[in-house]
């Protein structure tokens, strides 16, 4: 059963949950759009690696690609043939005009708050990301969170990125729960395909740009406006009743 919950900071009324979900033992956190407001910073970053690779590409299509990993990105927005001739070269210049961007990174509001608090409770913490080595250390320095989380899998973990499950796996196999006692808090469409193959449900943020409709039309079991709005809610969310 899919359900949108009605955003905390601009409503009291109670959501309905369905009965059969359980309490949450483990948390699974995308990062990107999630915690951390950094999803339009790499649009940006990919847009100015196209450019530089005389290939246009529109700004919007790149935002509703942000999520995947950057090969799969790479694919869905060049094509399979133009993404293997350049890919290797856009990636490394995407990287590298993100992280000139990076003191413009920081945690929404609440964020580091709400992971603090998931783990002070006894929930195990999972932070899934497709970040490349470079971008998860500036990320992780920004969060400023490694004292309380169980796990950390990032790209170079996995054969496979999202919207493919291999990342929810990793990130399960590290907190140690099964996909019915975990959730997945995570921005885009494609951390919600990638949960429900793993079979674990999805709370969505609108942090990262993408619509509620969307988020629950791909199956998202509620949506909040971001973190500080989950962190509110917490106590009357999926994850504890």
């Amino acid at each position: 059963m899919r359900i949108t919950l009605p955003l905390p900071a601009r409503s009291t009324e109670k959501p309905h949950r369905p009965e059969e979900h359980t309490i949450a033992t483990a948390v699974l956190f995308d990062v990107d759009g999630t915690l951390v407001d950094s999803n339009y910073l790499h649009v940006h970053a990919w847009r100015r690696a196209f450019h530089a690779l005389d290939r246009n590409v529109d700004s919007w299509r790149v935002h509703r690609a942000i999520g995947k990993g950057s090969g799969k990105l790479l694919a869905t927005l060049l094509g399979d043939e133009d993404a293997e001739r350049v890919g290797d070269e856009a990636k490394e210049l995407h990287s590298r005009f993100y992280l000139e961007t990076a003191e413009l990174l920081r945690p929404f509001d609440r964020a580091p708050e709400l992971v603090r608090t998931l783990a002070g409770r006894g929930v195990r913490v999972v932070l899934a990301t497709s970040a490349s080595p470079d971008e998860l250390d500036v990320l992780r320095k920004v969060l400023d969170v490694d004292d309380v989380v169980d796990g950390i899998v990032s790209g170079e973990d996995v054969e496979a990125t999202k919207p493919d499950p291999e990342p929810v796996f990793a990130a399960l196999e590290k907190a140690g729960t099964s996909p019915e006692d975990t959730i997945f808090v995570g921005d885009a469409v494609w951390d919600v395909h990638a949960a429900a193959k793993a079979g674990v449900r999805t709370v969505s943020v609108l942090s990262g740009g993408v619509g509620a409709a969307e988020l629950t039309d791909a199956g998202a079991v509620a949506v909040y406006d971001d973190a500080a709005a989950l962190l509110d809610d917490l106590d009357g969310s999926v994850l504890f009743s």
